[in-house]
C-alpha cells in the first residue's frame, strides 16, 4: 500500500495580523491532513500569536526578507509537496486541492497559480501589472520558456526542487529567482490560472514598485550571466564590437586617405573595445564549459534524490 505524500503549507508573514487567522483556517479546512507553518519574519504586530491560535505551527525567521524566509523553510521543513502562499488572503485556499491533484497527476516540479486571468479591479497597482508582464516576457525570451506571471507567490513545489535550488536573493525578487533556477536546472514548470483577490481593509502591501522592480531585473541579469554565460557574454561582446567599429571607422578611413591617424583617442578607444569584445567572448566560452559541468552535477544530484525518495 503506497504511503500518502506529506503535504505542508508554508506561509511567510510580516505583519499580517488582520488576515493570517482566516488564511490558516481556510487552508486547514481544504487540506485537513496538511501541516501549516507560518514563518514569522520579525512581525511587530500579533501575527505570530494569532496564527498559533488559528492552528498553525509558527517558526520565527529572523533574517528579514521573503527570500531568506523561503531559504529557511527549505532548511528546516522536509515534505513531499510544498504549498507556498502569502498570508494576506489574496490567494484562494480553496484552489489548493485541485492544484495539488493536478501536480500529483502531472509531470511538473513547480506549479504556479497565475493571477492575471482572474483578478479584481484593485488587485494590482498599474505599474506592478505592467512590470510583471515585462519581466515575464524577458524571462520567456532569455530562457526559452512560456512564463506569464513570474511574480505569483502561490506555488506548489516538489521535494526535489526545494532541495536542489539554492536561493541567493533576500526580498520579493525570490519568486523570479525561484523560477529562473527551476528553468536553468531543467525542472518542469506549469502555470494554472487561479482567482486573485484584493487585500482586505487594514492589510498593507510591502511591495515597492521601483526598488523591488530594480531587484527583480537585477536578479534576471545575474542568473542569465551565471546560467547562460555564453549567450550573455556573446551579447556583451557584440555590443563592445559595435562600439569598437563605430569609434574606429573614422580613424581607419582617415588613415587610408592621408596615411596618418590624427584621431588618436578614438583609435585607442576602438582598439580597447575590440580587445574587451574578444576577452568577453573568451570568458563566455570558458564559463559555458563550467556551466555545462555544473548542469551535469545537478542532474546527478536530482537522480540521487529520486533514489532516496
Amino acid at each position: 500500500m503506497s504511503q500518502e505524500p506529506q503535504i505542508v503549507v508554508i506561509l511567510p508573514c510580516y505583519n499580517e495580523a488582520p488576515t493570517i487567522a482566516k488564511v490558516v483556517s481556510d487552508f486547514a479546512h481544504v487540506l485537513p491532513n496538511a501541516a501549516i507553518y507560518v514563518f514569522d519574519n520579525n512581525s511587530t504586530d500579533d501575527t505570530a500569536s494569532i496564527a498559533e491560535r488559528a492552528g498553525a505551527q509558527v517558526i520565527p525567521s529572523p533574517r528579514q526578507g521573503k527570500g531568506h524566509v523561503i531559504r529557511h523553510m527549505s532548511e528546516v521543513i522536509d515534505a513531499d509537496i510544498y504549498v507556498l502562499a502569502d498570508g494576506d488572503d489574496t490567494y484562494p485556499a480553496e484552489a489548493a486541492p485541485d492544484l495539488i491533484n493536478r501536480f500529483q497527476n502531472g509531470h511538473a516540479d513547480m506549479l504556479v497559480g497565475t493571477r492575471l486571468a482572474q483578478h479584481e479591479d484593485k488587485s494590482f497597482r498599474i505599474f506592478h501589472q505592467l512590470g510583471n508582464r515585462l519581466v515575464s516576457k524577458l524571462v520567456s525570451i532569455f530562457f526559452s520558456a512560456s512564463i506569464t506571471d513570474i511574480l505569483s507567490g502561490y506555488r506548489i513545489l516538489s521535494r526535489d526542487l526545494v532541495k536542489v535550488i539554492r536561493l541567493r536573493t533576500s526580498g520579493f525578487e525570490v519568486e523570479t529567482e525561484m523560477t529562473l533556477q527551476a528553468l536553468t536546472k531543467r525542472f518542469v514548470i506549469e502555470e494554472v490560472p487561479v482567482p486573485y483577490g484584493t487585500r482586505p481593509e487594514g492589510s498593507v502591501s510591502k511591495l515597492n514598485t521601483w526598488s523591488d522592480g530594480y531587484l527583480i531585473v537585477r536578479s534576471i541579469l545575474l542568473i542569465f550571466k551565471d546560467y547562460r554565460p555564453l549567450l550573455f557574454f556573446t551579447l556583451l561582446a557584440v555590443i563592445l564590437a559595435i562600439g569598437s567599429v563605430a569609434s574606429g571607422i573614422g580613424p581607419i578611413i582617415e588613415f587610408y586617405q592621408t596615411g596618418l591617424v590624427l584621431r588618436i583617442p578614438r583609435a585607442i578607444l576602438a582598439v580597447g573595445l575590440g580587445i574587451l569584445a574578444t576577452l568577453s567572448l573568451l570568458v563566455g566560452l570558458i564559463l559555458d564549459t563550467v556551466s555545462k559541468y555544473h548542469a551535469e552535477i545537478i542532474e546527478l544530484w536530482k537522480q540521487q534524490l529520486k533514489k532516496q525518495g
